[in-house]
């Protein structure tokens, strides 16, 4: 018997979406707000026209079938396009403007936004940008999910079906305590860190990852003091620096103006590199689907 694919409507492919991402129908039916019974119906109304069981229902939740994971990552391409025909429109009269969500991590949202933002607000009055704080993780789920529109991440960016846009080099410095060895140098070499303690980000942090890599380098202790202990801002760090529990590795625009590397009342110093100096490279990710 043939399906009239005409009788399936985008709100039933887009509750059915949120149902797979969520894996539960009240979580969905929140993200589309709308009630769990009309998200309920509409799904059913799609697995009748359709004639196959897109889910799995059980007490512990919502699973896709073999069948529904397949209809369901269609159904994402169809909606795309469809997001894709709006703002074509959208873009067409005005490039750069309307809603635009971009997610960044934490490591660099406190220190790149308030560089960032003014001047996008002066060339692009029409443009409303909604910034989200995200590990790189959840910036690569919630593009997938496409509730944001692009994110900034360091290089290399995991996952497919994203593109991506080099935006600049952030060297490393090393923060330490005022009154460390390290601290009378002009600029460092990686091996210079040899034996040195340098505290690191909790998991999950890709600046974690990106100093661990020097330090592995540089035969560096990465130790976590104290052992139950676990930073999860860079600010904390500068903090457990300045207490001397250690040194530490930032990013250029954390560390501030080069001409004032002392923070903390002066208890730390930051010291550069010599080039070639340590590196992240950021780069703008979005869905190679996305209209923009």
């Amino acid at each position: 018997m043939s399906i009239d694919i005409t009788n399936v409507s985008l709100t039933e492919l887009r509750y059915a979406v949120a149902t797979a991402d969520a894996r539960h129908f009240g979580r969905a039916a929140a993200i589309c707000h709308v009630t769990q019974p009309t998200l309920s119906a509409q799904i059913l109304k799609l697995e009748k026209t359709l004639g196959v069981k897109l889910f799995e229902r059980s007490s512990r939740g919502v699973h896709l079938t073999p069948v529904g994971e397949e209809i369901i990552e269609q159904a994402r391409s169809v909606l795309d396009a469809t997001e894709k025909i709006a703002e074509l429109v959208e873009t067409r009269r005005e490039p750069l403007s309307g809603p635009l969500s971009l997610g960044v991590i934490p490591t660099l949202a406190p220190y790149l936004l308030p560089w960032l933002v003014p001047p996008l607000r002066t060339a692009y009055p029409r443009l409303e940008l909604v910034f989200r704080e995200l590990k790189t993780s959840a910036v690569l789920d919630e593009l997938s999910q496409r509730r944001l529109d692009a994110g900034i991440l360091a290089l290399p960016v995991p996952g497919t079906g994203l593109s991506t846009s080099a935006l600049f080099e952030e060297p490393f410095w090393l923060l330490t305590p005022r009154d460390h060895r390290l601290a009378r140098k002009q600029r460092l070499t990686e091996a210079d860190l040899a034996g040195e303690r340098v505290l690191l980000l909790d998991e999950g942090h890709c600046l974690r990852e990106q100093a661990l890599a020097i330090c592995r380098d540089a035969d560096a202790s990465v130790e976590p003091v104290p052992a139950d202990f676990r930073a999860t801002s860079v600010e904390t760090l500068r903090h457990m620096v300045a207490a001397g529990m250690g040194s530490t590795l930032l990013p250029a625009l954390a560390v501030g103006e080069p001409e004032r590397p002392e923070r903390n009342g002066s208890r730390t110093v930051a010291v550069p590199f010599e080039s070639p100096a340590p590196a992240r490279r950021m780069a703008l990710a979005w869905r190679r689907t996305h209209p923009r």
